[in-house]
């Protein structure tokens, strides 16, 4: 059964949802924008030309926290200190990636720094708001560091899921806490009908070489949520799955399994987020029969920090409420930005103003936010250049790159929307592609690496 719109006068819910962070505790207003390190915005200020801003910087850079206190500081009702949500908000999820990209310097110390000062920022900002966090690829260090949980001793990554569980306490329930613990994933509900699966996509990620031991499931992750998914269309409860890594950015292996779990639970998962790219995309699942139907979408939300060359940004989702009945489906997305260019020439001084930059079925022309809308948004891009040039400029949160997206870039694009499970362009072959599926196929590839 799709699921349909909530009946007139429904309750909706508005969830805040945060992404890629990158805390730089080195960022200097003034230092250098353009650097041979991989991370840049540090060490002495300088004059002229180049220099970083205050509140962030258009290169690889990520941000000071003064940026991400003041994205808290301005929504609605931000440090009140309320147990019943913050602006009307019902939740948030936070998937990850706290820390910034200065991983040639990092240290276990340098980590748990930033999980505790950036945990105590949500905190106080967001008052009695419920906050569900994911696990980033760049909370270990290593960076994509995740050994599984056989592992034991000083390799294992127990130092850091303590400090998870101890830091996320007060928003997550004991059971929540020990399959914390033990492998950095957990349920927990939401709201009578919906629960929350939070998993540890590093268990997928192409980057962590610790599974090459084991890549199919090697922390019994996939297993525990078919379990989990089970239990929930059992008991009639919908599902929330949030995540770091998107699934197609996963190993092939780990990929089809999870595609074929959401397939199977389909009528329980209500939504999938998640991050890592910095952009703002989403990935469709198919009907594994005839990869025709769409049956889910896993939205990817634009991060926090500028890295690279982007606007800061951050997402809320609106969703149907807690209802008999309800499907507890997003509805529709909005996407808000600091501008950097009007906030950097303004006077160092009180936070710049966040504008919003975009609502999805506004800005698309969905009649609702369910996955055949943006199925069917992928086909129309294709013929309409407009719209396609539209979703491009949100892509990169209002500040595109130089080189426009022409007809490689837009059949690879078009692809990897469509793509919701690793190295699969069969999934593209319905929008009649200008160029041949080896070509495609390769510039897919590249764009996964990235």
């Amino acid at each position: 059964r799709p699921p349909t719109p909530p009946p007139p006068g429904a309750p909706t819910a508005r969830i805040l949802f945060l992404t890629d962070l990158h805390w730089d505790r080195q960022y200097v207003p003034g230092s250098a924008a353009a650097c041979p390190d991989p991370l840049c915005c540090r060490g002495a200020p300088r004059d002229g030309p180049g220099a970083a801003g205050f509140w962030g910087t258009y290169s690889k850079c990520d941000l000071p926290l003064r940026t991400i206190d003041a994205l808290l500081a301005q929504l609605p009702g931000a440090g009140n200190g309320t147990g019943n949500g913050t602006g009307g908000f019902a939740a948030a999820y936070w998937t990850g990636d706290i820390p910034a990209h200065d991983v040639w310097q990092q240290s276990r110390g340098d980590q748990l720094r930033a999980l505790r000062t950036v945990t105590a920022l949500l905190r106080a900002r967001l008052g009695g708001l419920r906050v569900f966090p994911a696990v980033g690829n760049h909370e270990a260090t290593p960076v994509n560091a995740f050994p599984p949980p056989y592992v034991r001793g000083n390799q294992s990554a127990a130092w850091l899921y303590d400090a998870m569980a101890e830091a996320w306490q007060d928003w997550l329930p004991p059971a929540a806490l020990r399959t914390l613990r033990a492998g950095g994933f957990y349920t927990a509900q939401v709201w009578p009908g919906l629960r929350l699966v939070s998993l540890n996509m590093n268990f997928c990620s192409q980057a962590n070489f610790w599974l090459l031991i084991n890549a199919t499931d090697p922390a019994g992750q996939l297993q525990w949520l078919m379990g989990v998914l089970a239990d929930a269309e059992r008991d009639g409860e919908k599902v929330h799955i949030i995540g770091h890594i998107p699934p197609a950015h996963c190993l092939r292996s780990w990929s089809w399994n999870y595609y074929r779990i959401v397939n199977r639970f389909e009528g329980t998962i209500a939504a999938q987020f998640f991050g890592h790219t910095h952009l703002d995309e989403f990935e469709l699942f198919y009907d594994e029969e005839t990869l025709s139907r769409p049956v889910s979408v896993a939205f990817v939300a634009p991060s926090v920090t500028t890295y690279i060359n982007l606007n800061p940004g951050y997402r809320v989702y609106e969703v149907a409420g807690s209802y008999p009945g309800s499907s507890h489906a997003v509805l529709d997305h909005e996407t808000f930005i600091l501008n950097l260019t009007e906030a950097n020439a303004a006077p160092p001084g009180p936070a710049p103003p966040w504008q919003r930059l975009y609502g999805a079925r506004e800005a698309y022309g969905l009649p609702t936010a369910f996955p055949a809308d943006w199925d069917l948004l992928v086909r129309r891009m294709q013929d309409d250049e407009q719209l396609f040039q539209r979703f491009w400029f949100h892509l990169h949160k209002g500040h595109p790159p130089r080189e426009p997206c022409g007809g490689p870039c837009k059949a690879a694009l078009l692809c990897a929307l469509r793509s919701g499970r690793a190295a699969d362009p069969a999934l593209c072959r319905p929008l009649r592609p200008a160029l041949p599926f080896p070509r495609i196929q390769e510039l897919w590839h590249q764009r996964r690496l990235c």
